[in-house]
């Protein structure tokens, strides 16, 4: 069963924090990281994030640079990759952006547990696949992707919940991590990773690169395993 090359991408303080206690979004990256993002956007087939980062940020996950949309235009794409939720219960609102902001394929990801009624309205605004029984079946999203929609490089946008069910399913193959100039702090602030966490046979990273950009740094790591 094939799969996309999937890789994490995300920005942290230097505590390890991706927003407050309050799951406020806070920016942590400059204006070369934000470009940085942007490009590895535009070069993806497809960007995941959870619905917890959907309710949270709203975020549209468009590409912001005309020129790099003109090129994926060029290229015979849409200007923008095809945006996927994963939402076990349907709880996308219709009005959110990414299912309104930008062109390009929207996808929702539910699982059987989700209200009809919930589906078939998303239905109007994306394409809806079900997989799993009361929570999305990731293995199995990700041959949907791979299989049916020719995704080949999948861009994981968040956040921590997420994050930690692609990793601890040993579903990721690299992780791009800006660590910015700053502490955020509280105890119940998400991390770049939360989840349940491993007792042991930690998950082990080989570190490819690091970079100092902006008022931070960029690290680059390669996952060890690969299912």
């Amino acid at each position: 069963m094939g799969r996309p090359f999937v890789f994490i991408n995300a920005a942290m303080s230097a505590d390890g924090k991706i927003s407050t206690v309050e799951r406020r979004q806070v920016r942590i990256s400059g204006a070369r990281d934000l470009e940085r993002v942007d490009a590895l956007r535009a070069g993806s087939d497809a960007v995941l994030v959870g619905i917890g980062t959907v309710l949270a940020d709203d975020p549209s996950l468009t590409v912001k640079s005309e020129r790099l949309r003109a090129e994926r235009r060029k290229a015979g794409k849409d200007e923008n990759p095809i945006r996927v939720v994963v939402d076990s219960r349907a709880r996308t609102p219709l009005n959110a952006e990414i299912l309104n902001k930008g062109v390009g394929g929207r996808l929702v990801a539910v699982s059987k547990r989700a209200p009809m009624e919930r589906v078939k309205a998303l239905e109007q605004k994306a394409d809806v696949v079900i997989c799993g029984e009361s929570k999305v079946d990731l293995r199995k999203l990700l041959s949907i992707l791979y299989d049916d929609y020719g995704v080949r490089r999948l861009m994981v946008e968040g956040g921590a919940t997420l994050n930690w069910s692609l990793l601890s399913q040993r579903l990721v193959d690299e992780l791009y991590v800006f660590v910015g100039n700053m502490i955020i702090g509280g105890a119940n602030a998400p991390t770049l990773v939360d989840g349940e966490g491993f007792v042991d046979n930690f998950l082990k990273l080989e570190l490819l690169s690091v970079e100092r950009l902006d008022d931070g740094v960029l690290l680059k790591w390669r996952v060890c395993s690969r299912s």
